[in-house]
Parts: structure tokens; C-alpha cells; sequence
């Protein structure tokens, strides 16, 4: 587990006394994440905390996709007030309370099943004292929820990460894209493997670049430190055109 720029403690969660043997607690931290200023705990504009599981998979960990595109909302936050925001795979969600913190009207969604994370989700909105609404979204499919969203952003975290899932979650966000004229997902990724599986997804869903950036090139230098891999962020939209997305520094389109 990584986080950038935060403080954790940590805090076992369930019964004392009796009750203690027969469900064992919790290990848990409260990451503290911090934005503007000087990104620190005494001085910043904005703090975020993150109850994470230190026991648990994926979803219950901030990982350092999230602690960039969380970074990328903030600087970007005058695009964020008064918007329509729908994070997928939120996990523990610092980037869609990021977006919820300075005004957007936040849906945080992960899958339909995991209870645990989703039950999270509305924990840490309550910690945070933002009022997100929390939906279970599996991608690819079709419930009756996902005809309801109508963002103007779609943010991801480190979503591309099972190949397996690849197809499902771009069908998702051209759905989603097509069910909201005008919007734009945004997402961090590792990139392992090269930018060119994402140029494919892209084509074969009908999707264009917008914007490609490198992760650390707006990440301020305390967060950064702490951070490892290579992560970029881009902004993806629907394609009338054909697409092109270039990796040397940034691209608009």
C-alpha cells in the first residue's frame, strides 16, 4: 500500500471483552490526504481521509493511481464545481471525494456484490462529511441504475489493471459517454505494457484521446517522493474522428 502526503493510524475495529474471540477486529488506517498549500498537515486548503483495511485486496487500499488523479481534480477544480461526477471502481474513492469536496455532485460506484467496499464507500462519505450517492456498478452489465447516470466526468483509478475486465469497462464508459453528451472519462493507469492497448480499446470503442499526461509531471514534489511506476492520465471522450493520442508530454486534441 502507498499513499502520498499522509498521515495513518492504526485503529482495530470490532467488539472488546467477550465478543472479541468470536469476531476478531479490523486492522484499519485513517490516511490523511492532503491539497493545496504545501500539501501538508499544517498547511493545506484541503484534507481528505481514507479509512483503509490493511487485510484486505485492491478496493480497501488507496493506491498511487488514485493519489494522482485525486491531485489532477483538485488543480482542475474549477471544472469539477457544480459538475456531475461518476468514479468507477472507486475502492476507497479519494478522488471522487476530492471532486465532492469542492462542489461536483458525486456517484460512487464499485461492484454490485462486493457489500464490504460499497459499505466503506458510505463510511468514509460520512468521515468526510460529503453526501455522495453510493451505487453498486458492475461493469458490462445493465441494471437498471446505469440508465439513470448522466455525468459530465467519469473518473477512474487504476481501473485498468485485469485485461480480462478491459472490454467490459470501456463498454461501461461509452455507454455512460453516449448516455451523456459532452463528457469525458478520466482516468490514471500503470502503464505496463505500453500506451498502444489503450489506442486499441480506444478505436474499438469508439473513443478519442483528448489529453495524455504524465502522472508526476503535476504532482507536487512532497506526494511524488513517495510514489513509484509509471502512471499516466488520460482524458478520453467519443470519437467522431479518428483517434490520436501521443505520449510525449501532454496532447490536446
Amino acid at each position: 500500500m502507498e499513499t502520498a502526503a499522509s498521515a495513518s493510524t492504526s485503529t482495530p475495529e470490532g467488539d472488546s471483552g467477550e465478543h472479541a474471540a468470536a469476531a476478531p477486529p479490523r486492522m484499519t488506517t485513517v490516511s490523511k490526504h492532503y491539497f493545496g498549500g504545501a500539501s501538508s498537515d499544517h498547511n493545506h486548503d484541503l484534507r481528505v481521509d481514507i479509512i483503509e483495511n490493511i487485510e484486505e485486496d485492491y478496493g480497501m487500499f488507496v493506491w498511487p493511481c488514485s493519489v494522482i488523479l485525486a491531485e489532477y481534480v483538485w488543480q482542475q477544480r474549477s471544472r469539477f464545481t457544480a459538475s456531475t461526477v461518476v468514479e468507477l471502481g472507486a475502492g476507497t474513492s479519494l478522488p471522487g471525494l476530492v471532486a465532492a469536496k469542492v462542489g461536483a455532485d458525486v456517484t460512487l460506484t464499485d461492484i454490485a456484490h462486493n457489500t464490504e467496499v460499497l459499505n466503506n464507500i458510505r463510511q468514509v462519505c460520512g468521515l468526510n462529511n460529503v453526501n455522495c450517492t453510493v451505487l453498486g456498478l458492475t461493469w458490462g452489465e445493465w441494471d437498471e441504475p446505469i440508465f439513470d447516470l448522466h455525468p459530465d466526468v467519469i473518473l477512474g483509478a487504476d481501473v485498468l489493471y485485469d485485461s480480462a475486465k478491459f472490454d467490459d469497462l470501456f463498454a461501461t464508459v461509452s455507454f455512460l459517454l453516449e448516455n451523456s453528451p459532452g463528457a469525458v472519462f478520466i482516468t490514471t493507469y500503470h502503464n505496463r505494457s505500453g500506451h498502444h492497448l489503450i489506442e486499441f480499446l480506444m478505436v474499438k470503442w469508439g473513443l478519442k484521446c483528448l489529453k495524455l499526461l504524465d502522472g508526476f509531471s503535476f504532482l507536487p514534489s512532497c506526494k511524488a517522493a513517495s510514489l513509484q511506476g509509471n502512471i499516466q492520465l488520460v482524458e478520453i471522450a467519443l470519437d467522431k474522428e479518428k483517434p490520436n493520442c501521443s505520449s510525449a508530454g501532454e496532447k490536446n486534441l
